[in-house]
């Protein structure tokens, strides 16, 4: 198939956890044998910390404006099999009149950000990736989160008629135990876009911790921190951090952090890349609790659960044998069923499926 997303970024990693998902989902959509072009609004913050400059087995176009490249897109769109929108697409609405105009092509949503999208509809504010019809002229709605809810939700607020979870993921070639360096040494190790929303469990489970144990070095990574961040002297912090770069930040600390956004964590059944990733790198992974997480991975076995910072300070406490047991457990079944080759394979049936009018027919082919 000939496969056209229009994204919010695939080129730039920086503030942003669409990126490395998309990266490794297209690298195995082409080596299922599809071609995919990725159209995605050249902006200048992501400009300025691009990591990526051409799609391997399709077609990276950057663009300043709409009008720019309309034609082209269209002309794509008319040869292709799928199209795909996605949330926080800054062209979404163009997007999908465009393609649906055309009519050829199957159309998708993708929402990578379901939780978000829930709780603004909910408070009554817009959602400026999707237009007023909703999402009722899509053949195919793909979710981030899942669980027992979110297709009756997407159903009656959005009139979403074949809605199908497609969860996070992580490449297994990009991430991957690596030696550990002295620079990102840590006891404890956080990786992740400033968000306000997540500061009060960041605080609680990485700050709070950091406090008590003046002896441990603690380790920050991401974009967007605010110099008032509560720092201590035993906290460090790297800005930002290409993907290359993530597998010795994880390598390099005893036990790392997830910490998921306040809605995401409402809603459920919403495993975050960065918990993948930190996985699939071997890692020891403590957690804050939400529903579903052991649908992913097995809480006590295969990641710890942190409700508060003595949670945090206990996980520390555990032996080396233990945690790198739990590690290898978490990446094992990491590696079998959330890897973006699996993915790749879901989405693959799922298009087909949705090609086909069987939106009724469950996902079970094997992945």
């Amino acid at each position: 198939m000939k496969i056209v997303i229009f994204g919010l970024t695939i080129s730039s990693s920086w503030g942003n956890g669409h990126a490395t998902l998309w990266r490794g989902l297209c690298k195995y959509l082409a080596r299922l044998g599809h071609s995919v072009v990725f159209y995605e609004r050249d902006v200048s913050y992501y400009a300025a910390a691009r990591d990526m400059f051409e799609l391997p087995g399709g077609r990276l176009q950057l663009f300043s404006s709409w009008s720019e490249i309309e034609d082209r897109a269209r002309a794509d769109v008319a040869d292709a099999d799928a199209a795909v929108v996605t949330s926080y697409c800054p062209d979404a609405i163009a997007a999908t009149d465009l393609i649906l105009q055309c009519g050829h092509a199957l159309p998708v949503f993708y929402d990578l950000d379901t939780p978000i999208t829930m709780a603004k509809l909910k408070a009554g504010q817009p959602v400026p990736y999707i237009g007023a019809s909703g999402l009722r002229d899509f053949k195919l709605v793909l979710s981030f989160t899942g669980g027992p809810q979110i297709a009756d939700e997407f159903r009656q607020r959005l009139g979403a008629e074949n809605v199908r979870p497609l969860y996070g993921h992580v490449d297994g070639d990009a991430h991957y135990p690596a030696a550990s360096q002295p620079h990102y040494r840590a006891a404890l190790s956080y990786l992740g876009t400033y968000s306000e929303d997540r500061q009060r469990a960041l605080e609680a489970l990485f700050v709070a911790p950091a406090h008590k144990r003046q002896d441990l070095r603690f380790l920050i990574g991401g974009a967007q921190y605010p110099d008032s961040f509560p720092w201590s002297p035993n906290v460090f912090f790297v800005r930002h951090l290409p993907p290359a770069e993530h597998p010795p930040f994880f390598a390099s600390s005893r036990l790392t952090l997830n910490v998921t956004r306040p809605a995401m964590s409402e809603m459920g059944w919403c495993p975050s890349g960065r918990l993948f990733e930190a996985a699939a790198c071997g890692v020891p992974l403590i957690s804050d609790a939400w529903m579903g997480i052991e649908e992913f991975l097995t809480p006590g076995d295969e990641i710890l659960l942190g409700h508060d910072a003595q949670d945090v300070l206990e996980a520390l406490d555990m032996s080396d044998s233990e945690l790198q047991q739990m590690a290898q457990r978490a990446r094992e079944r990491i590696l079998v069923e959330h890897s973006s080759e699996r993915r790749a394979r879901e989405l693959d049936i799922l298009l087909e499926q949705a090609a086909r009018r069987d939106i009724d027919q469950p996902l079970t082919a094997e992945a």
